[in-house]
């Protein structure tokens, strides 16, 4: 199959329906990192009222609109039951962009002020890699579920991880996130509908698109990512390391039965090894080798993954405090 090319894609009758117009609960542009090279603008949304409290932390690039298919489900078709966070890091999206040096550990306390901000204190289930292994490290009594997707705990590397032109930007992640034939197959996206809570119709309905790739493609392109944001969000992720000791007292004290972590066999962006060896230094309750499973569950696996995540959150809400840890 050739893709389309980016000139394609946005000639789509389906491209301006692309990002979904989701109404958060509560939404803001929050200054945090005052006393850590700040002050800095972090754009954070809530969807949903419900008393479960979901934390979707983006890794390098990703912005809130990538999360659609998550805000739906959860905040939005179950809005009653979750209360989800979305936010975009320091150099995405909405967020301030400072050229400064960026780490993981910085933007985990960035997310920090942002649950503070909200009242956030008691425990939230959090999904995510890198950072989320930061602020787990940080605050593990906060942890109602700690669940890492397709991550590591060294990078290791860098090269595949600057951009390029658009379209080759587009096609290298693409082909790094996606098994081919998922990206060649029907578009599968499940869309809102006049039935959605708090979603905005736009006229004629929401549409497909021919093929998975030209969703994938023509989200990147309305999101525009900042260059120079995803240059140094690249180099923290470059330098991220969890030693086997740091891991296995992070288990210790977030709760090894709170822990999930999976990884695809497909995924070339992040060697399936590194994900064993995060496994191994973990050892988690649950650990998940998904084959035929790329880097981006979120996307190729989203009723799925949302079903599991579902499981997950219920289950760090009937384990109490366990563990010897309490809420703040």
């Amino acid at each position: 199959m050739t893709f389309p090319s980016v000139e394609e894609v946005c000639k789509s009758p389906a491209f301006p329906t692309v990002i979904w117009k989701l109404q958060p609960h509560q939404s803001g542009l929050l200054p945090v990192a005052a006393d850590r090279g700040g002050p800095l603008n972090i754009s954070w949304e809530v969807h949903g009222e419900g008393p479960i409290k979901l934390i979707l932390v983006g890794g390098i690039g990703l912005t809130k609109a990538d999360w659609q298919r998550q805000t739906t489900y959860f905040g939005h078709e179950r809005g009653d039951r979750f209360s989800v966070l979305v936010f975009d890091n320091r150099g995405a999206g909405e967020s301030d962009k400072p050229v400064m040096r960026y780490s993981t550990s910085e933007m985990a306390r960035d997310l920090l002020e942002v649950l503070d901000h909200l009242g956030w204190l008691t425990r939230g289930t959090m999904v995510g890699g890198m950072i989320a292994q930061e602020v787990a490290m940080l605050v593990p009594e906060r942890i109602a579920s700690l669940n890492l997707h397709c991550t590591t705990a060294k990078m290791g590397r860098l090269g595949a991880l600057f951009p390029r032109s658009l379209e080759s930007e587009i096609r290298s992640t693409a082909n790094g996130c996606f098994p081919q034939e998922w990206l060649e197959a029907p578009d599968d996206a499940e869309l809102p509908t006049e039935s959605t809570p708090r979603c905005d119709m736009p006229a004629g309905g929401y549409k497909m698109f021919e093929s998975n790739y030209a969703r994938f493609a023509a989200q990147e392109i309305h999101m525009r990512r900042s260059k120079n944001g995803f240059l140094l969000q690249a180099v923290a992720g470059g330098f991220h390391h969890k030693t086997p000791e740091q891991l296995k007292h992070l288990a210790d004290r977030v709760g090894r039965e709170r822990i999930m972590v999976l990884h695809g066999m497909a995924d070339r962006m992040i060697p399936l090894d590194q994900g064993k060896k995060l496994m191994e230094w973990l050892k988690p309750d649950k650990s998940y080798v998904i084959e035929g499973l790329g880097h981006a569950p979120i996307h190729q696996r989203a009723r799925w993954f949302n079903e599991l995540l579902e499981e997950r959150c219920f289950l760090g809400e009937t384990q109490g405090s366990g563990n010897g840890t309490s809420p703040l």
